[in-house]
Formats: C-alpha cells, structure tokens, sequence
C-alpha cells in the first residue's frame, strides 16, 4: 500500500481475495466475517462528491462478494462523513438495498469530532434503520513526539477512541439516540480504563464538562460496545466488569502486526471466566469485520447482538 507515494504497509492476500480468506477463517474457526473498509481509506478530507464517488465503489464491490459468499460474510458500508446529507442517503442505500447490517466510521471527521450538530443526521438515519455503527480510530498526530516508537498505534489510537466516545457521551448524542448501537474497537480505547477520572472531571467541573449534556458519562456504560482487542488477562477482566458482559465483543484486528490472530485466545486463557462466560464471549461474538484495502483486508470481530 502507498500513501502520499510513501510505502504505508505491506500487505498479503488475505488482506483482498476473500477465497484465501475464507481459508483461513476455517483454519481459526470463523463463521462469519462483516466486510467493511481500512480507516486509511475514509478520504474525509477529499472532495464531498469524489469520497461518494470512492465509497459507492467499495460499497458495491463489498455488496457483490457478500452475494457471493452470503454464509460467511456481512457487510459494513463507508460514507462520505465530510458531507453529513450525502453519507445519510448512502447509508440509507446500503442498508435497505444492499442489505448491509452497518457502518464503519472514524473517530472524528475533520475538525469534527463525533458531537458535531452536523454528524446528527447521520446518526438519526443508523437509529431509523438499526444500523450499528463501529468506529475505528485514525488520523493520529504522527509527527514530532509521536514520530518514533510506533506511538500513533500504541499510544495514539486508545486516546483517539477515548476522545470519540466523551464526545458522544459529553455532546449528548447518546442521549439524544438512545437506540443508536454503537462499538468502540480496540477495548474502547483508553475510555473504560479512565472513566473514573471522567466522571470525577464532570462532577468537580461541570463549567467545562456538562455544557451540552447534564447525564453523569458513567450511565452510558450499557449503552455502548466495545470490542476484547487489549492483549492482556487483567485489562480485559477489568473491561468486561466495567463495560458489561454483554456488552463486549470479540475482536481480532486480524491480519495485522497488532491483532489476535487465533480469534478468541485471550478469552480462552482467562483463568477466572467461567466456561459460560467464555461461551457467550465466543458463541455471541462469532461475527467478524473485514476491514478493507481497496477492496479487503483486517479482521475485527464484532457479536451477532451488535450487528443484528
């Protein structure tokens, strides 16, 4: 893949022959996967008309491999979020006549993030026709202090969806569409592992945290999904008590250097999950989410309840 003419990432063909693929969904055990497209491909920052242009193509093309294949794939559309009226019509598209279950989107779109008034009519039309919404981090600061050490990935990505999901708790959009199913990938990013200082930040400074929406953040933990991507036994304990059981996903990031590439391992290895729980972290969350590179690419597992 290049970028700007930079070599970005090298990638195999698992990342766009849905048949190699599917080969290696039966080697792990995967029923299904939901196809959608790679963050580097959103083109927020394009010509309104060019990013329809561009995701009208991959949206077709996801629709075409879907019909294909319908038992082992589900589709996740992309939109053209610079141009609020525009990714409404496209979503609507997508799910009533492609048959798509959802979307994937980034966590900010420009300068916007996720509270802006202008992203509401996007959120009302998922609400309206029940589709999920998944929202993957992108566009970190890769320059100056975080241009070595992997630290847009490592460090940039958790604080990108943390800031995703305040502002949609802070900017009352999850107040205002209360139906809306939302998934936070990656365990939600830093957000469960500091909603504690969230909430204590809204208490002790609601000059400056409740200015659009008076709802203390912590009761909207239930609302929202996030995925089991954390790498590690206690981060997920503590993310499945504080987010819910049945809130949590399984998720892979598959096939990439930071994802689980046997989908369910970390589940697997709890010591202290009952066999029931590890089931329905596992038997619930059996579908996944292709992300796409041009045509396909990364895994991320999202839970049949999400989807549906």
């Amino acid at each position: 893949m290049m970028k700007d003419g930079k070599l970005f990432r090298v990638i195999d063909d698992n990342c766009w022959d849905p048949e190699a693929r599917i080969k290696e969904m039966d080697a792990t055990g995967v029923t299904v996967q939901a196809l959608s497209t790679v963050p580097v491909m959103f083109s927020y920052w394009a010509k309104a008309e060019d990013t329809l242009d561009l995701c009208r193509i991959i949206n077709d093309d996801l629709a075409a491999t879907i019909a294909k294949h319908p038992t082992r794939f589900v589709g996740l559309c992309t939109l053209p979020m610079q141009a609020p009226a525009l990714a409404a019509k496209e979503l609507r598209r997508c799910v009533k006549e492609l048959g798509f279950c959802g979307v994937q989107i980034g966590s900010h779109v420009g300068d916007w993030n996720l509270d802006a008034k202008e992203l509401r009519p996007v959120f009302a039309v998922a609400e309206e026709v029940g589709a999920s919404v998944f929202i993957h981090p992108w566009d970190m600061d890769m320059g100056g202090r975080m241009s070595k050490y992997w630290l847009p990935w490592l460090v940039g990505m958790p604080g990108e969806t943390a800031v995703a999901i305040c502002s949609m708790i802070f900017g009352g959009v999850l107040e205002e569409f209360p139906h809306l199913k939302v998934c936070f990938a990656h365990g939600g990013g830093a957000f469960p592992f500091t909603i504690g200082r969230i909430e204590h930040g809204f208490n002790v400074r609601p000059d400056l945290c409740a200015v659009d929406n008076q709802v203390n953040p912590r009761k909207y933990i239930g609302q929202l999904y996030t995925d089991t991507l954390v790498h590690d036994q206690k981060a997920l304990r503590y993310l499945v008590d504080v987010i819910g059981e049945d809130r949590v996903c399984l998720g892979t990031d598959y096939p990439f250097p930071l994802g689980e590439h046997f989908p369910g391992k970390l589940i697997e290895s709890m010591p202290d999950f009952s066999n029931a729980l590890k089931v329905e972290l596992s038997e619930k969350l059996e579908t996944c989410c292709i992300v796409l590179v041009g045509q396909r690419s990364s895994l991320v597992c999202l839970s049949l309840e999400f989807l549906q």
